[in-house]
C-alpha cells in the first residue's frame, strides 16, 4: 500500500529551456561594417517587428518583448535627417526653398541611411540571436565640369537640376518610387588642380525611371553672353547608381560650346566618366 501511495504522488514537471515556454525571444546585433568612408554609425537605431518597435544606442537591442508563434517581417534602420520611415519605406523629405515648381523636388543632402530587412519564423519556448548587416542606402554623388570656350571664364552661375532622382525606397522589396528631382548646386573650384573647374555634391536615396537628365542654365558676368540652356544625359553613367552605395561616384565632364559674344546657343556635357582617387575634393 505504501508502494502504491508513493507512486500515485509522483508527477512530473515539464521542463522548458526558456523562462517564457509559451512565446520567442529576440536579441538583434547591428553590423554596420558595409558603411562607407569616414561615415559614422548612427547614434541611434530602431528595431520593428509585428506590432513592437524599440530604439537602441549599443550595438544588441535585445527588449524583454515576447513574441508569440507565427512569421514576422523583422526591419531595422537608423533616423537619418531628411528621412522618414512608414513600415518599411523611406522616403527623402521635399526640398526647401522658393524656386517655380519646387513641388517636384527633394532634398539633396539627406542623412546617412542604413537598413536591414529578413523573414523571422518565431517558435514557443526559443531564443533568437539575430544579426542585422546593415545596407547603407545613400550614395553621394559628385558632378564636375569643365568649361570650354572663349566665355568659359565669364561664367558667374551654373543652375540646374538632375531628374530621375528616387524620393522612395521600399528596403524590403528593393522598390523605388516615382522619379523626383534634386538641385544641383554648382561652385567654381578656385584651387588645385581642378581651379575653374564647376562641381556639384549631392546625395542620393537612388535613381529611379528611365533617364537621369541634367538641366539647367549657364549664367554669365554683365549678362554677356546671355544666359545658356544647359542639357546633358547622364542615364547611361548612373545605370549602376543604386549598386555599392557604400562608395561615393564623381563623375567628371567637359562642357561644351559656352557661346562667343552675344551668341545664344545650347550648351551640353560630354565625355562623363568616373574620377578615381582624390583628384576632386567632393566633401559636402
Amino acid at each position: 500500500m505504501a508502494a502504491a501511495v508513493l507512486l500515485s504522488s509522483c508527477v512530473k514537471d515539464t521542463l522548458y529551456d526558456t523562462p517564457h515556454p509559451d512565446h520567442g525571444k529576440i536579441a538583434v546585433t547591428a553590423d554596420w561594417s558595409a558603411r562607407g568612408e569616414g561615415i559614422d554609425i548612427p547614434a541611434t537605431w530602431t528595431v520593428t517587428m509585428g506590432d513592437y518597435t524599440g530604439t537602441e544606442t549599443s550595438a544588441t537591442h535585445a527588449p524583454d518583448h515576447l513574441f508569440a508563434p507565427g512569421s514576422y517581417t523583422l526591419a531595422v534602420w537608423n533616423p537619418a535627417e531628411g528621412i522618414t520611415v512608414s513600415g518599411t519605406t523611406a522616403t527623402v523629405a521635399a526640398a526647401t526653398g522658393n524656386r517655380a515648381g519646387m513641388d517636384a523636388f527633394v532634398n539633396n543632402a539627406p542623412g546617412w541611411f542604413f537598413t536591414y530587412t529578413e523573414q523571422v519564423s518565431i517558435e514557443k519556448d526559443k531564443d533568437y540571436p539575430l544579426t542585422a548587416a546593415m545596407k547603407q542606402q545613400v550614395r553621394e554623388l559628385t558632378l564636375v565640369v569643365e568649361p570650354t570656350g572663349d566665355a568659359a571664364g565669364r561664367i558667374t552661375e551654373i543652375v540646374a537640376h538632375l531628374t530621375g532622382a528616387a524620393g522612395t525606397l521600399d528596403f524590403a522589396t528593393d522598390t523605388y518610387g516615382a522619379a523626383s528631382n534634386v538641385v544641383l548646386p554648382f561652385t567654381k573650384i578656385t584651387e588645385g588642380a581642378d581651379a575653374g573647374k564647376w562641381k556639384a555634391t549631392v546625395r542620393l536615396l537612388g535613381v529611379t525611371g528611365t533617364e537621369q537628365l541634367l538641366t539647367g542654365e549657364i549664367r554669365y558676368a554683365d549678362g554677356n553672353p546671355t544666359p545658356t540652356t544647359l542639357k546633358s544625359d547622364l542615364t547611361e553613367a548612373l545605370a549602376a547608381f543604386n549598386t555599392g552605395k557604400g562608395e561615393s561616384l564623381t563623375l567628371g565632364g567637359t562642357l561644351v560650346e559656352t557661346p562667343e559674344g552675344m551668341e545664344v546657343d545650347g550648351a551640353g556635357i560630354t565625355g562623363w566618366e568616373e574620377v578615381k582617387g582624390d583628384d576632386v575634393n567632393a566633401d559636402l
